[in-house]
């Protein structure tokens, strides 16, 4: 097979290791940037171009779509789509986690467990919306943000007030949710790769820190999710429409909570802390599914 890795940057862990498991098991790999992609529509048919060269031998790719440019990588990748061409992960379910929002709606429909979060097109709704989430403290989030960047933590209703009003000033949205302090700073992320948790890491937030991003200088160990855990984590990707997806989630008194649905999930950090390659297993996965010749098609009307 002749994959494409959908990367802006060939030097990343993710994407290395990528190409090492598609050439170890006896594929051509190559990494595409997709911001260099041209896409191309008439009678004819779509078409890409990488380079002002005709992308037309490309068996399968896998996306690892930045979020700053959400619109345009997914648009390559439905263009792939378009030319019949296996994306190990669908370009609307790409769409759908990244809108904070739109993926929140989607899991609260399926029933999966989440802090309980509220949004409001009222610029003065700040306090009818934490009686909609409790008593401080409260989560704020920016709808746009990733990594940890624009979560902020309201130690009270003076200071959620504060903080909803320095966003509204600068004309951006966010949501409130509720605080997991049981969580103690941490949470578990489950990688799940075609209906499977085949790892998982706890993720702790470096002292005096609420986030536990690794990017926040947080640390990362292997953990074993209870039956409880590897249940919602499954439901979650398998409501957001992602075959392949990173779900992290919190410990609570209530069970396990999902925050977020990831549709490219790092490497670096499931590898280092379970020690497998995960890699390979994705790669696994397109070989099956290329195999079976059944591309998988998106159900979510939503």
């Amino acid at each position: 097979m002749n994959i494409a890795v959908l990367s802006r940057n060939p030097k990343l862990y993710s994407t290395k290791r990528l190409i090492e498991a598609i050439e170890q098991r006896g594929h051509n790999g190559r990494v595409i940037d997709h911001l260099n992609c041209d896409i191309v529509m008439d009678e004819a048919g779509p078409l890409l171009y990488y380079k002002g060269e005709k992308l037309d031998d490309i068996d399968a790719i896998i996306p690892r779509i930045g979020a700053s440019v959400t619109f345009y990588g997914t648009a390559v990748v439905r263009q792939f789509e378009m030319m019949k061409v296996l994306s190990a992960v669908n370009s609307l379910a790409i769409t759908r986690s990244r809108d904070k929002l739109r993926s929140l709606q989607i899991l609260s429909r399926a029933g999966v467990k989440m802090p309980k979060t509220a949004f409001t097109n009222s610029s003065k709704g700040e306090n009818k919306i934490m009686r909609h989430v409790g008593n401080a403290p409260v989560v704020i989030k920016l709808l746009e943000g990733t990594q940890g960047l624009g979560v902020v933590l309201a130690e009270t209703e003076k200071g959620a007030k504060s903080i909803v009003e320095a966003f509204d000033s600068l004309k951006t949205r966010v949501i409130m949710q509720e605080f997991i302090a049981e969580a103690g700073g941490a949470d578990i992320r489950a990688f799940i790769i075609d209906g499977k948790v085949v790892g998982a890491m706890k993720r702790q937030g470096k002292e005096g820190e609420f986030r536990s991003n690794l990017h926040r200088g947080g640390i990362a160990n292997i953990v074993e999710l209870s039956e409880d855990e590897k249940a919602t984590a499954l439901k979650a990707a398998e409501s957001m429409g992602l075959a392949i997806a990173g779900v992290d989630m919190l410990q609570s008194k209530r069970g396990a909570m999902v925050l977020e649905v990831n549709s490219s999930p790092g490497l670096e950090g499931i590898e280092t802390a379970t020690k497998k390659d995960i890699a390979g297993e994705i790669v696994e996965y397109l070989e099956r599914t290329f195999e079976s010749k059944e591309i998988p098609k998106d159900k979510i009307k939503a």
